[in-house]
């Protein structure tokens, strides 16, 4: 099931307010619009309309991945907010999902220690007649470009770097340590512990 965003209803969810309320958001789902919006919409009240404002938000997540353009509209109101984004990978973190934890704020990125993380290509159906599917090639392209671009703001990896280690032809599964040598995250702990383990670069 989707979660719920800070609503009336959320507000109203016992004495102590939600997860939301403290500024905090578990998503466990796919990334689809209405999984998305609700993330986007929590993003956008606490810049917004909260008077107070938090000196961090926390989006953890736990995803299979799913839609890339849903994908991308969160990642870009999260790099729009005043309030810096510190995201938490557990559980399993693959396509889309990984891309969204990748664009938490540098140094506030942290993966749990039994995180699996899965980096590939996109893939992306179409059908239709011949020039439709011509004109479908510059949206592949804008795509690919999109997501190099992000690796590398999320990694510092050259585009022949992220090529060979993080989108080959085939799946790419990570641990955690795999993860943190090539800048994916910033530190491995659980999320109330200390880092375990400091920042290390690919060769």
């Amino acid at each position: 099931m989707a979660k719920t965003n800070n609503t009336e209803d959320s507000k109203s969810s016992g004495a102590g307010g939600s997860l939301e309320d403290s500024g905090m958001y578990v998503f466990m789902d796919e990334v689809e619009p209405e999984t998305i919006s609700p993330i986007v919409e929590w993003i956008l009240y606490e810049n917004y309309v909260v008077p107070v404002k938090k000196k961090e938000l926390l989006l953890m997540i736990c995803s299979e991945g799913g839609d890339l353009a849903s994908a991308f509209a969160l990642i870009d109101v999260m790099n729009s907010s005043a309030i810096p984004i510190k995201t938490v990978g557990l559980g399993q973190i693959a396509s889309c999902g990984l891309l969204i934890f990748m664009s938490g704020e540098r140094g506030r990125r942290v993966l749990t220690p039994n995180t699996s993380i899965l980096s590939h290509q996109f893939s992306w159906a179409n059908e239709g007649k011949a020039h439709e599917l011509f004109a479908t090639i510059r949206e592949y392209e804008l795509t690919q470009k999109r997501m190099l671009e992000l690796y590398r703001r999320c990694t510092d990896l050259n585009d022949a770097q992220i090529k060979e280690y993080l989108l080959p032809a085939q799946d790419r599964w990570l641990d955690a340590d795999e993860a943190l040598k090539l800048g994916i995250c910033d530190t491995i702990s659980y999320p109330n512990q200390q880092p375990q383990a400091k920042k290390a670069r690919a060769k």
